[in-house]
């Protein structure tokens, strides 16, 4: 029979890895964003070298592992010379991994631009930034919003294979547990829960910020 009243006492531990997954969802998820915006713009616009070295940076993590990436910054770098405690190097690895996926994603929306948007930009005389930031990126995050939400998900997700490098976020407070209470499958549940919870209510948050306050506001006779 499931016993549970070890795993709701436990509560305390649990609460302090959720919060420590949704901050790490935060910043990495911004951050990560802002890097997949930055290389979609230098794919599309920049000159060959730099574009080069876009390219290979992008195929590179998209076409490894996100835990052999995790371990190299955290395990491998200190051999460099640079040592990161495990929350700063949570993450740096998933603002790095989203970067490449989310500039994927992001450059597909931006080549999607019809091209009398950019001639009518031209017309009014928008320089480079304006027209990018005004006119062709809105826009493409409109068009690719759906992709970027699953994207963003994922990265919140992922964050549980930060608890291999000691990041005590969720899935760190469930191992915690169930080896302090033996309730194994219990613990599992509990965290499976919570995941499910929060996998659900960042989606639905994505989907009120992006038409709000992304690119454009939504449209006042239903949802989207």
């Amino acid at each position: 029979m499931l016993d549970f009243t070890g795993v709701f006492a436990a509560w305390p531990s649990f609460l302090t890895g959720l919060g420590l997954t949704i901050v790490l969802t935060l910043f990495s998820c911004s951050l990560g964003t802002l890097l997949g915006i930055g290389s979609a713009w230098v794919r599309v616009y920049a000159c060959g070298p730099l574009r080069i070295a876009v390219a290979w940076y992008v195929e590179f993590f998209r076409n490894t592992p996100f835990i052999v990436q995790i371990f190299f910054i955290y395990f491998g770098l200190p051999a460099t010379g640079l040592k990161l405690a495990s929350f700063p190097a949570a993450i740096v690895a998933l603002t790095i991994n989203l970067g490449a996926y989310a500039c994927e994603i992001i450059r597909a929306g931006i080549q999607a631009t019809p091209r009398g948007q950019l001639e009518a930009a031209q017309s009014l005389g928008l320089n480079r930034w304006h027209t990018f930031t005004r006119v062709i990126l809105p826009p493409a995050l409109s068009r690719v919003w759906p992709a970027m939400i699953s994207q963003l998900v994922i990265i919140m997700l992922a964050t549980a294979i930060c608890s291999l490098i000691s990041t005590e976020e969720l899935s760190y407070a469930a191992n915690l547990v169930a080896s302090q209470t033996f309730l194994r499958f219990e613990s599992y549940i509990a965290v499976t829960a919570l995941y499910l919870l929060l996998s659900i209510c960042f989606r639905h948050f994505l989907q009120w910020l992006g038409p709000r306050w992304l690119f454009g506001c939504a449209p006042t006779g239903g949802p989207r």
